[in-house]
């Protein structure tokens, strides 16, 4: 809640959109749920195993020992400057032209899209998202004070005929169309969804038709557990509309706090020169040892045997626990599964009870700009053990039974 001005006395002071979110729930405020005594399907958080620590440590010897002092200079050494190039030729093994993007490092994929909103949105304009999508860019695009405007996702991801129909009754009632699309077009958070070829295409002509920039976020791409993979919008776009954005949290580990941007230079440099402050050079450092070095390939195999293996224990617990009236997306990779419980039953006001029973979740609200979603709610099945995930799944059946 808003702390009244004898606890704060300048918290009046604050903007109207501060004190707005301190009285609303938010995606800090759910953090809370990983110390409760229960299994935490709550969060993306990789399973700690999976950090390099060994190579890492490897790593961080070899900067010092290669570039000394310049290391932990402002600037950082050859290692800092060489990450970017990293994922330069990582883009155009997908297919990106190396000629024609620029990459930035940024603190993470959130910092990156923080940059690009404010290269790109002034108060007022209109950004479309999908409908559900990531709580914490929701809470980015409304630190801005835009228009949030959400599309549907379905099974195939994003639902770009339906967006088409709305920015043409937009258009014919003399509304504006969107600055800029908001997409995760690869195992969606949260619904695991990936957006097929002929959405992809149908997108890029929307977004030249409509005269708005995409940013494609793909947190999730590399991770891919079966199926075929499909192009990055990027690799598609020939207008140089599509700003892409992606992490190492899921790749390396969360606390090296790194993300990247691959856009045309103007748009790359304009975001260099808004975003605040710097990254952190040393961690550039390291991880461009460690990725130069080949581990960060060399470690892929092994993360996506290790997440499927969960995955598929999470789809074989709901096929076995859960009471008929419910469903869930089954993706081919990532890290989030997707439920709607049956009729009747609102998942935010059930995670109190299901917490008690031994489980965490986030509730389907939290991934809509408009509160819709109370029947959903996201499952992560990246954390925790398969047998830990047997245990959280039946806790779930047993609250959501009650409920019925």
């Amino acid at each position: 809640m808003v702390p009244d001005d004898a606890a704060s006395p300048a918290a009046h002071l604050l903007t109207a959109e501060a004190r707005a979110v301190l009285d609303r729930s938010t995606y800090g405020d759910w953090r809370a749920l990983a110390t409760a005594d229960a299994v935490s399907l709550a969060f993306g958080f990789p399973y700690p195993a999976s950090f390099p620590t060994e190579r890492l440590a490897d790593a961080v010897e070899e900067v010092f020992r290669v570039e000394g002092e310049s290391a932990l200079q402002y600037g950082g050494g050859e290692y800092a400057e060489r990450l970017e190039e990293f994922v330069v030729e990582r883009a155009a093994d997908r297919g990106i032209d190396p000629d024609e993007t620029a990459a930035m490092v940024t603190n993470g994929a959130t910092h990156a899209i923080d940059g690009v909103c404010r290269a790109f949105l002034d108060p007022g304009d209109v950004v479309v998202v999908e409908q559900p999508t990531f709580m914490g860019s929701l809470r980015v695009f409304k630190n801005f004070g835009v228009e949030i405007l959400g599309a549907p996702v379905d099974d195939d991801g994003l639902d770009v005929a339906s967006l088409g129909a709305t920015l043409a009754d937009r258009r014919a009632a003399g509304r504006p169309s969107p600055t800029l699309l908001y997409t995760i077009p690869n195992f969606q958070n949260p619904t695991g969804t990936t957006l097929p070829r002929r959405r992809r295409d149908r997108l890029l002509e929307l977004a030249a038709e409509y005269d708005f920039a995409v940013l494609e976020d793909d947190a999730y791409g590399d991770l891919r557990y079966e199926g075929d993979p499909q192009p990055p919008l990027a690799a598609l776009d020939d207008a140089g509309r599509v700003i892409r954005v992606g992490t190492f949290a899921k790749t390396v580990a969360p606390g090296v706090r790194l993300g990247w941007l691959l856009a045309d230079e103007p748009i790359r440099d304009a975001v260099r020169t808004l975003s605040a402050g710097g990254t952190n050079t040393f961690t550039r450092s390291v991880v461009g040892r460690y990725c130069d070095a080949g581990h960060l390939e060399d470690s892929l195999p092994h993360l996506r045997a290790a997440y499927e293996r969960r995955r598929d224990r999470m789809l074989e617990a709901l096929a076995d626990r859960m009471p008929d009236g419910t469903t869930w997306t089954e993706p081919d990779g990532g890290f989030f599964v997707w439920v709607e419980l049956p009729p009747g039953i609102d998942a935010e006001a059930m995670l109190e009870d299901a917490v008690d029973a031994g489980v965490t979740y986030l509730p389907g609200t939290m991934f809509y700009p408009d509160g819709d979603g109370g029947r959903c709610l996201r499952l992560s099945f990246s954390y925790v053990s398969p047998e830990e995930i047997d245990e959280g799944i039946a806790a779930l059946a047993e609250t959501v039974g009650e409920r019925l």
